[in-house]
């Protein structure tokens, strides 16, 4: 399984700004799209943001002009910058491909807690 190691998440008043890392397996990231996940609790596991192999970005509704997700080939690693954060951006964030599916492997994930 590939490993997926997420980190940078905390505790942060609403309007605050976290930014999360993302160590990806060399062949995991240059032949995928990768995303950002979370899941809230009693929700269900969802795509917040992606980026192609070619750089290109997608974003969920919830969180576009908030967030943005970056990579850098040379470390294998993925950002994600969130900004003007708010109460339910509360979840666990985890990395993984784009299409990753529930019974893949999936890593710790990184806890981001938004206090109104």
């Amino acid at each position: 399984q590939v490993p997926l190691v997420e980190s940078g998440g905390g505790l942060v008043q609403a309007g605050g700004s976290l930014r999360l890392s993302c160590a990806a397996s060399r062949m995991l990231f240059r032949f995928n799209a990768l995303g950002w996940y979370r899941q809230a609790p009693g929700k269900q596991r969802e795509l917040v943001a992606a980026i192609g192999s070619s750089g290109n970005t997608n974003y969920a509704d919830s969180v576009k002009g908030r967030f943005t997700i970056s990579r850098d080939n040379a470390k294998n690693t993925v950002y994600l910058q969130m900004n003007s954060l708010k109460p339910e951006d509360t979840a666990v964030y985890y990395c993984n491909t784009a299409q990753a599916r529930n019974y893949d492997y999936w890593g710790q994930g990184t806890q981001v807690t938004v206090s109104s």
